[in-house]
C-alpha cells in the first residue's frame, strides 16, 4: 500500500489543526454533602489506631485475670481516669487490662503512681511484638 506525498502531508496538517486548538474543560461546583457522623468515626478510628500501634510503647497493666473482671475493672478505670486509654488484650488463657500509650518508661512510671491510689497492683510492661 503506497501513500502518496499528499496523503501524508494532509494528515500532518490535520494532526497539527488538532492539536493547536485550545481545550475547553468543564467548570463547576462540587458540593460534599457528608453525615458528621463520619467525622466521629474517623475520629474514634484515630484513637483506636494510635493505641493500637507501636508496640515499642510502653503501657500499665492493672490487671490481669479472667473477663468478666477484666470487664469491671476496665469500666471502672474509665471512670477514674477518663483521660487514659485503656484496653483488654486476651492472653490466653486469662485477660489482660493495660492502660495508656507512653513513649518513655518515665512518663509510664508517672502516670502509675497516680493509678497505684487505686490499683495497688499496677506495674508497667513493654508489650512485645
Amino acid at each position: 500500500m503506497k501513500f502518496s506525498l499528499s496523503k501524508i502531508a494532509l494528515a500532518g496538517v490535520f494532526v497539527f489543526l488538532l492539536s493547536n486548538n485550545p481545550l475547553w474543560a468543564q467548570e463547576g461546583q462540587v458540593t460534599i454533602i457528608q453525615d458528621p457522623k463520619i467525622e466521629q468515626l474517623l475520629e474514634e478510628k484515630r484513637k483506636v489506631s494510635s493505641s493500637i500501634t507501636a508496640n515499642d510503647r510502653y503501657k500499665i497493666q492493672i490487671f490481669y485475670g479472667d473477663l468478666q473482671n477484666a470487664k469491671k475493672v476496665l469500666a471502672d478505670f474509665q471512670k477514674n481516669f477518663p483521660n487514659l486509654d485503656a484496653t483488654i488484650i486476651f492472653s490466653s488463657p486469662n485477660y489482660k487490662v493495660q492502660v495508656g500509650n507512653f513513649k518513655t518508661k518515665i512518663d509510664a512510671d508517672r502516670n502509675r503512681k497516680e493509678i497505684l491510689t487505686k490499683y495497688p497492683d499496677a506495674l508497667v510492661v513493654k508489650p512485645s511484638r
